[in-house]
C-alpha cells in the first residue's frame, strides 16, 4: 500500500525545482571552455544541427541566444573592416553599402526556422500543461470529496489509489500554478488518509516501505556534500528531490523529523553550490574591474596629439599590449562582459583607423612631393639639352630653389629623384661649358634652310589646287623629311619657327585632307620601298625603331606608375595630373606607330 505525506518546503516545490534545473544547465554551460576558434561558419552549422533537430526540447535557448550574439559580432567586425578597406580605397564613408551576404542570409534563414519550431514546441507544451492542470484538479475535487465523507470513506480507497497513480501518470501543469497544485493535492490525500479507517498493519507496513526509501535518499543526499564537482552534485541533488516526491508518506509522528533530515543534506549541498557562484561572481566582478580599467587607458590616450609616426608607432605598442592584456582576463558577467567588449573594440578600432588616416595622409604628402619633384626633373631635363645659356641658366637655377622648398618624398625614392634632377641638372651646365663658337653657324644655316622650307610649305598652303593631291602630299612628305633631317637653330629662333612649321603643316593636313599619323606611315612605306633589298639599311632603320620601341616602354612604364602618386585634391595636382595623362597617350601613340613599322620592315625581310 503507497501512502502520502505533505512536504511543505518551498525549496521543493515543481516551480523551484523547474528553475534550479534549468540555472544548473546554464551554469553548466557557461563552464564550457571552447579551445576551437570560433568562426561564422562553424556557427552556421551550429545552428544548421539546431534546424534539423527533431526534437525541440532538446534545443536550448540560451545556446541559440549565444550562437546569435557570436555570429553577429564577426559578422559586424567584418563589415567594420570592409567599410575600412572601402574608405582606405579612397571612396567616401557615406558611400559605404555592405556587400551581400550569403552566409548571413543562410544563418538568418535557419534561426528563423529554429525560432518557429521552439515557439511552435512552447505552445504545444503550455496547451498540454493546461489540460494536465485540468485533469490534476478534477482529481484533486474527487479526492476532496471522498475525504469529506468519513461514513464511507474505506469503500474509497481503491479509488484513491487509482487516483493517485492517476495524479502521477499525468505530466507537467504552468510553473506557477505547481506548487498550488502540489499543496491541494496532498492536503485532499492526507485529509482522506486520516478519515480513513484501515487496518493499521497493512497502513504500518507502507509507512515502513516509504521511509526506507526515503532513508536511502537521506543517505544519498549526505554524501553529495562530499562530491568535488559541485554543479554534478546539485543535479544530482534535484534527481532526488523527484524520487523523494514519488515515495509515499511516512509514519505521521515522524514525517516531519525525516522531511528535516533530508532537507538539511539539500541545504549543505545547495550552500557548497551557491558559494561555488558567488566565487565566480567575484572573480567576474575583479575581472569587469580589471576591463574597465584597460577600456579608461586606451580611452585616456589622446589621438590628437599623435603627429609624427614615431608617436604612433609608440602608442600602438601601448594598445597591442593593453589587446594582450585583455585576452588574458577572464569573462567578466554576462551582463557587462559584451557591454566592455564592444567599448573596448570600438576604442581600439578608432585607434587604428585615425593610425591609417594619418599614414594614409602621410603617403599622398610624400606622393604629391615625389610628383612636384619628378616635374622638376622633367622640366630640368627638357632644359638640359638647351643652347639659351643664359636664359636657361636662369630657369635651372630658379628649379634648384623650388626644390629646397618641396618637402620629403619616400625613402625608397629619395635619392632615385634626387640624382636625377642632379644628372639634369650637371648635364645643362656641362655642356654649357663645352659649348663651341662653331655651334653658332650651323644653326644658322640650319635656321635658314628651316625658313626655306616653312616658305616653300607656306606657297603650297596659299595655293593648294595648283598641285594635283597626291603629287601635293609627296611634296609635303618630301620637305617634313627635309626638315627632320635638319639640324638645331639658334634657341631664340627656335620656338618661333617650330610653331610656324606647325601652323602651315596643319594647315596643309587640313587642306589635302589627311592626318598625320597616315602621311608618316605612307612616307615611311615609301622609304622602305625606295630601300629595296639594301637588307643592311632595312636592318639598321629596325634596329633603331626597335630602340625607340623600347625606350618609349619604358617611358610609358615610368610615367604610369608615377601616376600612382598623384592627387586631385587640389587645383594644382589636378593639372599635373591631366599634363601626365596627355604624355602617356602620346607615347602610347608613339609606341603604335613604332610597332607598325616594325612590321613594314618585317614584311619586306
Amino acid at each position: 500500500m503507497e501512502l502520502l505525506e505533505r512536504t511543505d518546503a518551498p525549496a521543493t516545490d515543481a516551480s523551484s525545482e523547474t528553475t534550479l534545473n534549468e540555472t544548473a544547465a546554464q551554469e553548466q554551460q557557461s563552464e564550457i571552455v571552447k579551445d576551437e576558434p570560433i568562426t561564422r561558419e562553424g556557427l552556421l552549422a551550429s545552428v544548421t544541427v539546431m534546424a534539423k533537430e527533431t526534437e525541440p526540447a532538446a534545443i536550448s535557448a540560451e545556446e541559440v541566444a549565444r550562437i546569435k550574439q557570436q555570429f553577429y559580432s564577426l559578422h559586424n567586425e567584418a563589415v567594420r573592416a570592409e567599410r575600412a578597406a572601402f574608405i582606405e580605397a579612397g571612396n567616401a564613408p557615406e558611400a559605404f553599402t555592405p556587400q551581400p551576404d550569403a552566409i548571413e542570409e543562410e544563418f538568418k534563414a535557419l534561426l528563423s526556422e529554429v525560432k518557429e519550431k521552439k515557439a511552435a514546441y512552447r505552445a504545444e507544451v503550455e496547451a498540454l500543461q493546461e489540460a494536465n492542470l485540468d485533469r490534476k484538479r478534477a482529481i484533486i475535487d474527487e479526492l476532496s470529496r471522498m475525504g469529506d465523507d468519513a461514513d464511507t470513506v474505506n469503500i474509497h480507497y481503491q479509488r484513491v489509489k487509482e487516483l493517485q497513480a492517476d495524479f502521477k501518470a499525468i505530466g507537467e501543469v504552468p510553473a506557477q500554478q505547481a506548487t498550488e497544485i502540489w499543496k491541494a493535492y496532498q492536503e485532499a490525500v492526507e485529509k482522506f488518509y486520516d478519515q480513513w479507517k484501515v487496518n493499521k498493519e497493512l497502513r504500518d507496513y507502507d509507512f515502513k516501505k516509504n521511509l526506507g526509501e526515503k532513508q536511502l535518499l537521506i543517505d544519498e543526499a549526505v554524501k553529495l556534500s562530499e562530491e568535488p564537482d559541485v554543479i554534478t552534485a546539485f543535479r544530482r541533488l534535484q534527481e532526488l528531490h523527484d524520487k523523494w516526491r514519488d515515495i509515499g508518506p511516512v509514519a505521521k509522528e515522524i514525517r516531519d523529523e525525516v522531511w528535516t533530515r533530508f532537507k538539511d543534506a539539500s541545504a549543505e549541498v545547495s550552500k557548497r553550490y551557491q558559494a561555488h557562484f558567488e566565487a565566480r561572481k567575484q572573480q567576474e566582478r575583479a575581472n569587469e574591474e580589471a576591463k574597465t580599467a584597460l577600456c579608461e587607458r586606451i580611452e585616456a590616450i589622446d589621438l590628437d596629439s599623435l603627429k609624427s609616426n614615431r608617436a604612433w608607432d609608440e602608442t600602438t605598442e601601448k594598445v597591442i599590449e593593453a589587446q594582450k592584456e585583455w585576452k588574458a582576463i577572464g569573462q567578466a558577467s554576462r551582463k557587462t562582459n559584451a557591454a566592455l567588449f564592444a567599448r573596448f573594440r570600438a576604442r581600439c578600432d578608432e585607434f587604428f583607423t585615425r593610425k591609417a588616416e594619418f599614414f594614409k595622409e602621410m603617403r599622398e604628402t610624400h606622393a604629391a612631393n615625389l610628383a612636384a619633384k619628378t616635374a622638376l626633373c622633367e622640366k630640368a631635363e627638357a632644359l638640359a639639352e638647351s643652347t639659351d645659356w643664359r636664359k636657361t641658366t636662369d630657369l635651372i637655377q630658379q628649379l634648384q630653389k623650388e626644390w629646397k622648398t618641396l618637402g620629403p618624398v619616400g625613402r625608397k625614392q629619395s635619392d632615385a629623384v634626387w640624382q636625377r634632377f642632379l644628372k639634369a641638372c650637371d648635364t645643362f651646365f656641362d655642356r654649357k661649358k663645352a659649348a663651341l663658337s662653331a655651334s653658332r653657324k650651323t644653326e644658322l644655316a640650319n635656321l635658314s634652310a628651316k625658313r626655306d622650307i616653312v616658305a616653300r610649305l607656306q606657297a603650297m598652303a596659299a595655293d593648294p589646287s595648283a598641285t594635283p593631291r597626291k603629287e601635293a602630299i609627296e611634296t609635303l612628305n618630301d620637305l617634313r623629311k627635309q626638315w627632320q633631317a635638319t639640324g638645331h637653330v639658334p634657341f631664340k629662333e627656335k620656338d618661333k619657327l617650330q610653331e610656324a612649321y606647325r601652323e602651315v603643316v596643319g594647315d596643309l593636313f587640313d587642306k589635302l585632307d589627311i592626318r598625320e599619323t597616315r602621311s608618316r606611315m605612307e612616307s615611311f612605306e615609301a622609304d622602305i620601298e625606295a630601300a629595296g633589298g639594301d637588307s643592311a639599311r632595312l636592318s639598321r632603320e629596325r634596329d633603331r625603331l626597335l630602340r625607340a620601341y623600347e625606350q618609349r616602354k619604358q617611358e610609358l612604364a615610368t610615367y604610369e606608375n608615377n601616376l600612382g602618386f598623384f592627387s586631385s585634391k587640389s587645383k594644382s595636382g589636378d593639372s599635373m595630373l591631366k599634363e601626365m595623362e596627355r604624355k602617356i597617350q602620346r607615347i602610347k601613340s608613339d609606341i603604335e606607330e613604332l610597332a607598325r613599322k616594325i612590321a613594314i620592315i618585317d614584311s619586306k625581310a
